[in-house]
C-alpha cells in the first residue's frame, strides 16, 4: 500500500504533517489523530450550515468595514462551495471530539481559507480572516440550530405534511366502513376505519404543530457572542447583519437569540426540538403496530386489511410476507428516542459559559429528523396508501361482537346486558339471539338498537 505523500504545515502549537492533496491544515490534522473513536464524521448538515454561516459572516464583516473587498469574496466564494457538499471529504473530523466542536469549526475555517487563497491568490488566515468575529463557542450552537432548522423546513416539516394528507384521504375513502374497536386488545364497541385513520392523523397533525412551535426557539441563534457571550472582537452589529443575511438566503426567519450566555451556556432548544421528535416517534409507532396488528394474519391474526406485498417475508416459508414498512418505522422511532436520551444528557452538559457536547447533540438531532423525514414518507407512501380492506372479515367479527351489548345498557342495565355478552361468549351464539331469549325486546328492536354503524355516532341509541 503506497503511503501518502505529506506536506509540513505548522499553526500556534508547532509543526504538523498534512496529505499533500489536502485542503485542511494543521489543526484539522490534529483532530484527525486525536479523536478517532467512532469513525463517524459530523453530518452533512452541519458542515453546511457551518459554511453558511462563514459565508455570512465574511459579507457582515465586508458590509462593516473590518474585511477587505477581495479576501470577503474569496471567503464568500470559497465557503458556499464548502457547504455545497463539493468537499465533504476535507471534514474528516470524528464526533467524539472537543465538546465545544472547534475541531470542526477549525476544520472549516481551514478549508474555506485554502480554498479561497486557491481561487483568489490572496493570503488568507483561517482565524485572522474566515473566523472574525466569531468563536467556535458561537459558531457551533449557531451551527445546530441553522441545520436543524434546515433539515425541519426541507424535508421533516414536508413529509408531515405528506403524511398528514394521505392519512385524511384514506380516512375520508373509509369513512363508512365499520369494524368491532379493540381496547386492551379486546373486543370493544364499533368505529369506523375512517375514525381509527383520523385519529392517526390528529396524531400527526399536532406533532407537525408542536415541531413547528419548538423550532422558533432553534432559529433564533447565539452568533455574535463570540467567546463566553460577550461579543468580544466582535462588532455589536455582526451578529444582527449575520442573522439577517442568513435568513435571506435560506427564506427561514432567523433571529439574534435575546440572551446569548443562555444559549451558549445550554442547549434547550435543541433538547426542546428533540423531545417534540421523540413524541412523533411514539405516534408513529403507534400507528405502525396498529397496522402490523390490522395486518395480522392473514387467517390467524386479525386479517382487518392486507398491507402492499414488498418483499418476500422468509427464507425458509414460501409465501410468506410480512409487514416490512412497519417494522422498519417502529425501529427507526426505537433509535429516535434513544437519540433523545443523548440529547437530553447532552443539553444538561452546561459547565459556566458553554456546553460541551456540542457534537454528539448535533449529531443525533440531525440523525433523527433525517431518520424520521423518511419514516413519514414510507409509511405514507409505502403502507398508509396502499392497502387493502378485507370487509368480509370485518362484518364477520362484527357479527360475533357480544360488547355490542353496551348499546342495550340504557334500555336493560349493565347487569342483563353483561349476562347477555357473557352467554353470547360461552355458548358461540349470535348476540341478537341471547338478547331476545334474555329481553322483552323484539328482533326489529334488537336489529334498531344494535346497528353497529350507527353506534360508531355516539350518543345514547333510541
Amino acid at each position: 500500500m503506497n503511503k501518502k505523500t505529506m506536506r509540513t504545515v505548522k499553526d500556534s502549537m508547532g509543526e504538523m504533517q498534512v496529505p499533500e492533496d489536502a485542503l485542511y491544515g494543521a489543526q484539522t490534522q490534529r483532530a484527525v489523530n486525536n479523536f478517532a473513536p467512532s469513525g463517524l464524521t459530523m453530518p452533512r448538515g452541519m458542515i453546511e450550515a457551518i459554511c453558511l454561516i462563514k459565508a455570512s459572516a465574511a459579507k457582515a464583516n465586508l458590509d462593516l468595514g473590518l474585511l477587505d473587498a477581495n479576501k470577503a469574496e474569496a471567503i464568500i466564494k470559497a465557503a458556499n462551495l464548502a457547504a455545497s457538499g463539493q468537499y465533504d471529504k476535507e471534514f474528516p473530523v470524528d464526533v467524539f471530539q472537543t465538546g465545544s466542536g472547534t475541531s470542526s469549526n477549525m476544520n472549516a475555517n481551514e478549508v474555506i481559507a485554502q480554498l479561497a487563497k486557491n481561487e483568489s491568490g490572496t493570503e488568507i488566515h483561517p482565524n485572522d480572516h474566515v473566523n472574525m468575529s466569531q468563536s467556535s463557542n458561537d459558531v457551533i450552537p449557531s451551527a445546530i440550530h441553522v441545520s436543524a432548522s434546515i433539515a425541519a423546513h426541507t424535508r421533516l416539516l414536508p413529509a408531515l405534511g405528506h403524511l398528514h394528507e394521505v392519512l385524511l384521504n384514506r380516512s375520508k375513502e373509509l369513512a363508512n366502513i365499520t369494524k368491532t374497536g379493540r381496547t386492551h386488545l379486546m373486543d370493544a364497541m364499533p368505529i369506523t376505519l375512517g375514525q381509527e385513520i383520523g385519529g392517526w392523523a390528529a396524531q400527526i397533525k399536532a406533532c407537525t404543530d408542536a415541531i413547528e412551535k419548538s423550532l422558533h426557539a432553534v432559529e433564533a441563534l447565539p452568533i455574535g457572542g463570540t467567546a463566553v457571550g460577550t461579543g468580544i472582537n466582535a462588532h455589536p452589529e455582526f451578529g444582527q447583519r449575520l442573522t439577517t443575511l442568513l435568513g435571506q438566503k435560506l427564506n427561514i426567519k432567523f433571529t439574534v437569540c435575546e440572551n446569548r450566555f443562555a444559549y451558549m451556556s445550554s442547549q434547550d432548544a435543541a433538547v426542546g426540538l428533540s423531545g417534540q421528535l421523540k413524541t412523533l416517534s411514539v405516534a408513529l409507532m403507534k400507528i405502525a403496530n396498529d397496522l402490523r396488528w390490522m395486518n395480522s394474519g392473514p387467517l390467524a391474526g386479525l386479517g382487518e386489511i392486507a398491507l402492499p406485498a414488498l418483499q418476500p417475508g422468509s427464507s425458509i416459508m414460501p409465501g410468506k410476507v410480512n409487514p416490512v414498512i412497519a417494522e422498519a418505522v417502529a425501529m427507526i422511532c426505537a433509535q429516535v428516542m434513544g437519540n433523545d436520551l443523548t440529547i437530553t444528557i447532552g443539553g444538561q452538559s452546561g459547565n459556566f459559559q458553554l456546553n460541551v457536547m456540542l457534537p454528539v447533540i448535533a449529531y443525533n438531532l440531525l440523525q433523527s429528523i433525517h431518520l424520521l423525514s423518511n419514516a413519514a414518507t414510507e409509511m405514507a407512501d409505502k403502507a398508509i396508501a396502499g392497502f387493502t380492506v378485507n370487509k368480509e372479515r370485518l362484518n364477520e367479527q362484527l357479527s360475533r361482537n357480544p360488547i355490542l351489548v353496551t348499546a342495550l345498557n340504557t334500555v336493560i342495565g349493565y347487569e342483563l346486558g353483561a349476562k347477555i355478552a357473557k352467554t353470547a361468549y360461552q355458548k358461540g351464539l349470535p348476540l341478537i339471539d341471547v338478547a331476545k331469549e334474555l329481553t322483552n325486546l323484539s328482533e326489529a328492536e334488537l336489529v334498531r338498537l344494535l346497528d353497529p354503524a350507527k353506534l360508531t355516532k355516539g350518543g345514547i341509541p333510541e
